[in-house]
């Protein structure tokens, strides 16, 4: 049975998310008192400490101490995140020309031709346009 308190609480994936638009928008370190000072809810700041640890645990932030507190940054911009998400999940699959060929017939067609454009610009030596924000967590 849920009461009020439950039906208001956002779900943990959310809190993350909002967190990492924190990062990304300050464009500098944040401690954790920082971060919850720039959220809209009202959190514990232990609450914000223990996400930011297990972001850094997981690789998703880097975490540095300039004072008494710990700093994080995020390794990657949202676009890099995801190309990161995507490449771990590839390569958890035996099958990936199967995982592959599945997932170039789900594109639309936009993201086809995007798709395609992209592997010649790759083939060609040349790099994408964004790739060097892109590429920034992937190494």
């Amino acid at each position: 049975m849920a009461n009020g308190s439950q039906e208001a609480r956002r779900p943990h994936g959310e809190l993350v998310a909002d967190v990492m638009a924190v990062l990304w928008a300050a464009g500098e370190p944040m401690t954790a008192r920082q971060v919850k000072g720039a959220l809209s809810q009202d959190l514990a700041r232990t609450t914000v400490a223990t996400i930011l640890a297990r972001l850094h645990e997981n690789g998703t932030v880097d975490r540095t101490r300039p004072g008494g507190s710990f700093a994080y940054a995020p390794v990657s911009d949202a676009a890099g995140l995801a190309a990161g998400r995507m490449r771990r999940e590839l390569e958890k699959e035996p099958q990936r020309d199967l995982v592959l060929k599945r997932f170039v017939s789900s594109l639309s067609t936009d993201d086809g031709e995007v798709l395609r454009r992209l592997l010649v610009e790759v083939e060609a030596g040349v790099a994408p346009a964004g790739s060097e924000t892109a590429s920034k967590g992937d190494a």
